[in-house]
C-alpha cells in the first residue's frame, strides 16, 4: 500500500555562528518552526525538520581575528553554545548540521557549476580594495574610511554609521584596514556574478501563484523589480572554494552557499539514517510541502535569491511553498544587544525558569504580524495567570480531587446533563480551532485558544461543584461524570499544548496514567481514545512555580544596571576638528530652511527615510539616514536645515537632492532646525 502521508520539509534560517543566540532569534525562526513541526508530526505528516550553523563569511573571519581565534575555533565555539541553547529549549530538529561539514561542498559546487553552465553566472573584473601591507583584498567588513556623502571619518565599508548612506567600499575616501589601519588601494580582481536580473519574469510569475501575507508578496515584487547581477565570490581562504581552475584564493560568497545548507543538512541526516538517498524523497518530490521559517530581514534570500538559484540549476529541487516571515522581537522596548548589555543571560535564566515557561511566553506573544517584545512583567503575567492560574490549576485541582474522592482512578462517565454536553462540545470546538491555528502558523492564536480550553475546564469544574455532590450518595454518579469529563479535558489539553510546552504536556499525560510518549502518538487517535474507567491516576506535582514581584524587580534592576555600566564604560570619542577652510569655502555651501511635507521608510534599509522637503521655491526629495532616531509619520511639518547645493546622488535607487543637517554624539542624533523661519530662508 502506498504511503499517503503528506511530506512536510521544514527549515529554520541557519543561525550565524558568530555570536550567541538570544530570545529574539528564537521568536523569529526557531520556536514557531518547532511548534509547527511538532503539530504536523502529531497529525501524522511525514516531517523532516532541518537546520544548521552558517559558518562562513567575512564577518566570522573578522570576529575570529579580534577574538584571537582561528575561524574554525570561532565557529566551533558558537556552534556549541547555540546547539546547547536549542537543546535546552527542546527544539525538535530531525537534524542540526553546519556548513563546515565536508558534505556541504558538493551541493554548493553543483549549484555553482549548473548556474555557470546554464549562462546565469558571469565572470567580471572589478576594482576592489587591496592592502599591500596584508597582501590581500579586503571585503567591506574589514574596511573603514571617510564617507563620500557626509565626510564622517569612521564610516564602514558598506554603510555610513553617521548619515546612513549606502555605497560600495571602493567609494570611501582614504580607505584603511579595520584590523591594522593600513591604507588601501584600488586593484583589479576577478569575480563571478549571479545574473539575477535574468530571473525576473520567472520569479514574478512564480510569486503571483503564492498566497502569502500581502506585505511579504508586495515586498518581494518590489525587490524583484530591482534585481541586478550580484557578486557570489570573495577573495579569501575561509569558505567553499570556487570550483574552477582559475579561481585560486576565491570562495563562494556566504549568502550564496548558506541556504544550500538546508539541502546538505538533509543529506547528512540521510547518511546518518543509513540511506544516503533518503533526503531525495523530500527535496526531489514536487508533492513535498517546503516551509521556510525566517525573520523578515531574510525575506529577500528565501523568497527571491534562493528560489532564483534553484530555478537556474539542474536538479529537481523543491521551491518554497510557505514563508512564515516573522517581525522583530525586542527586549523591554529595545533591540537585544550584547554590546550594549541589553540582553538576558541564558545560563542565569534557565537556572530559575523552565524551558516551557519561556516557550509559552514567546509563543503567546510571537511577532507574527508586527514587532513584539519580551518584558519581565509580561513574562510574569503569562506564567502566573496562564500557565499556573489556568493550565496548572486545572490539572492540580481535578487530579487532587480524583485521588481524594475517586480512589485515584478514572471514574465512570454516566448520564450526561445539558451542561456536560455543552462542555464536551466546547472541548471539540476549541480543539478544532487550535488545530487550524497551528496549521496556519498562527501561534499566538493557538496559545490563546489553549488557555481558553484550560479556563473552560476550570469554569465547568466550578459550576458543577463536585465537592458538594461528593457529600451525597445519590449524587455521586453526577460527581463522577464531572470528574471524568474534566479528565477528558486534561487529556485533550495535554495533546493540544504539547507543540508549545512539551515537557509539561507530557507530565499531564502521565498524570492521567499513560506511559507512552505523547509526541509519538497521533492527534486523531488521542482525541478518539476515551479514558478507561478504573485507569490508575498518578498523584500530581506542581507544574509551574509562581514568579514573585520581587523576582521581576530584581531582573529589571539587573538589566538596567548592566546596561548603565556598559554605557558608562564606553569611551565617548570627540571627533577631531577638520582641516581649516576659508570664509569663501564656507560661503559656497548653501544652507536653507526646509519644511518636511511627508516622510516614508526606504524599503530594504534599516536607517533611511525618504523625505519630501519644501524649500520655498521648490520641493525636493531627500534621503536621510535618520530612521533609527525619527519615525516617518512624526516628521511631517518639521523644519530642518538643508544643504541645498549638494550634488544629487543615487541612494538605494532614489535620487537624493540635498542633505539634512543633524548633530551626532555617541549613539544620539538630533535634527537641526529653525522653527520660526519660512521654507527657503537662508542659514549662515
Amino acid at each position: 500500500m502506498a504511503d499517503t502521508k503528506e511530506k512536510i520539509l521544514i527549515t529554520s534560517a541557519l543561525p550565524y555562528a558568530n555570536g550567541p543566540l538570544h530570545f529574539g532569534h528564537i521568536a523569529g525562526a526557531y520556536l514557531p518552526a518547532d511548534c509547527y513541526a511538532r503539530f504536523e508530526r502529531l497529525k501524522g505528516s511525514d516531517v523532516l525538520y532541518v537546520c544548521g550553523s552558517d559558518e562562513h563569511g567575512v564577518a566570522i573571519t573578522l570576529s575570529a581575528e579580534m577574538a584571537g581565534r582561528t575561524p574554525r575555533e570561532h565557529v566551533d565555539h558558537f556552534h556549541s553554545i547555540n546547539t546547547k541553547l536549542f537543546e535546552t529549549l527542546e527544539l525538535s530538529f530531525d537534524h542540526y548540521s553546519r556548513t563546515t561539514w565536508e558534505g556541504h561542498v558538493k551541493p554548493s559546487h553543483q549549484y555553482f557549476t549548473d548556474l555557470l553552465n546554464n549562462g546565469f553566472i558571469e565572470e567580471k573584473v572589478t576594482d576592489q580594495l587591496y592592502s599591500e601591507e596584508d597582501e590581500k583584498f579586503l571585503a567591506d567588513r574589514y574596511v573603514l574610511g571617510t564617507c563620500p556623502f557626509c565626510a564622517y571619518e569612521e564610516a564602514r565599508g558598506d554603510e555610513c554609521g553617521s548619515c546612513g548612506q549606502s555605497y560600495e567600499a571602493i567609494d570611501l575616501k582614504n580607505p584603511r584596514s579595520k584590523i591594522t589601519g593600513a591604507s588601501l588601494q584600488r586593484k583589479a580582481t576577478k569575480h563571478w556574478f549571479l545574473l539575477l536580473d535574468k530571473f525576473k519574469d520567472k520569479l514574478t510569475a512564480w510569486i503571483d501563484s503564492k498566497n502569502w501575507k500581502p506585505n511579504v508578496v508586495n515586498f518581494v515584487k518590489s525587490y524583484i523589480d530591482e534585481l541586478r547581477p550580484r557578486a557570489i565570490t570573495r577573495d579569501m581562504n575561509w569558505g567553499i572554494p570556487v570550483p574552477l581552475e582559475d579561481a585560486e584564493g576565491k570562495v563562494l560568497y556566504v549568502w550564496f552557499e548558506a541556504p544550500i545548507g538546508y539541502i546538505s543538512s538533509s543529506q547528512e541526516w540521510a547518511i546518518q539514517k543509513g540511506d544516503p538517498d533518503l533526503w531525495k524523497q523530500y527535496w526531489c518530490d514536487e508533492k513535498t510541502k517546503l516551509v521556510h521559517f525566517i525573520g523578515k530581514d531574510n525575506i529577500p534570500f528565501h523568497a527571491v535569491i534562493f528560489p532564483a538559484m534553484t530555478m537556474g540549476q539542474n536538479q529537481a529541487y523543491k521551491l518554497v511553498d510557505d514563508l512564515p516571515a516573522n517581525e522583530f522581537y525586542k527586549l523591554e522596548g529595545k533591540q537585544f544587544s550584547k554590546s550594549d548589555a541589553w540582553y538576558i543571560d541564558i545560563d542565569d535564566f534557565f537556572s530559575k525558569y523552565s524551558a516551557d515557561q519561556i516557550r509559552y511566553a514567546i509563543a503567546a506573544n510571537a511577532p507574527e504580524t508586527s514587532d513584539s517584545e519580551f518584558t519581565w512583567k509580561d513574562f510574569q503575567n503569562r506564567c502566573n495567570a496562564d500557565l499556573l492560574g489556568k493550565y496548572g490549576n486545572l490539572a492540580n485541582r481535578v487530579l487532587v480531587f480524583a485521588h481524594k474522592q475517586c480512589g485515584g482512578k478514572v471514574p465512570e462517565l454516566l448520564d450526561l446533563e445539558e451542561m456536560d454536553r455543552e462542555f464536551q462540545a466546547k472541548i471539540q470546538e476549541l480543539t478544532e480551532a487550535i488545530a487550524t491555528a497551528f496549521s496556519q502558523y498562527h501561534l499566538r492564536r493557538a496559545c490563546r485558544l489553549i488557555m481558553e480550553l484550560a479556563q473552560a475546564g476550570n469554569v465547568y469544574f466550578n459550576d458543577r461543584e463536585p465537592w458538594k455532590d461528593s457529600k451525597s450518595e445519590e449524587k455521586r454518579s453526577r460527581m463522577e461524570t464531572t470528574i471524568a469529563l474534566c479528565l477528558e479535558c486534561l487529556k485533550t489539553l495535554a495533546l493540544v499544548s504539547s507543540p508549545v510546552i512539551p515537557e509539561s504536556a507530557q507530565k499531564v499525560w502521565e498524570f492521567l496514567g499513560f506511559e507512552s510518549k505523547l509526541q509519538s502518538l497521533n492527534w486523531e487517535q488521542v482525541l478518539g481514545t476515551k479514558l478507561v474507567s478504573g485507569q490508575e491516576l498518578k498523584r500530581p506535582e506542581i507544574l509551574f512555580k509562581k514568579i514573585e514581584d520581587e523576582q521581576v524587580e530584581e531582573e529589571l534592576t539587573k538589566l538596567q544596571s548592566l546596561s548603565k555600566k556598559q554605557e558608562e564604560a564606553k569611551e565617548i570619542a570627540i571627533e577631531p576638528i577638520k582641516d581649516l577652510i576659508t570664509f569663501d569655502d564656507f560661503c559656497r555651501v548653501d544652507l536653507r530652511v526646509g519644511q518636511v511635507l511627508e516622510a516614508e521608510e526606504v524599503s530594504k534599509s534599516k536607517k533611511l527615510l525618504k523625505l519630501r522637503v519644501d524649500l520655498g521655491s521648490e520641493v525636493r526629495t531627500i534621503v536621510s539616514g535618520i530612521r533609527e532616531f525619527y519615525q516617518a509619520d512624526k516628521l511631517s511639518g518639521s523644519k530642518v536645515i538643508v544643504v541645498a547645493n549638494l550634488k544629487p546622488a543615487k541612494i538605494m535607487g532614489i535620487e537624493s537632492e540635498g542633505m539634512i543637517l543633524a548633530g551626532a554624539f555617541s549613539d544620539q542624533l538630533k535634527l537641526a532646525g529653525i522653527q520660526d523661519l519660512p521654507p527657503g530662508a537662508t542659514v549662515s
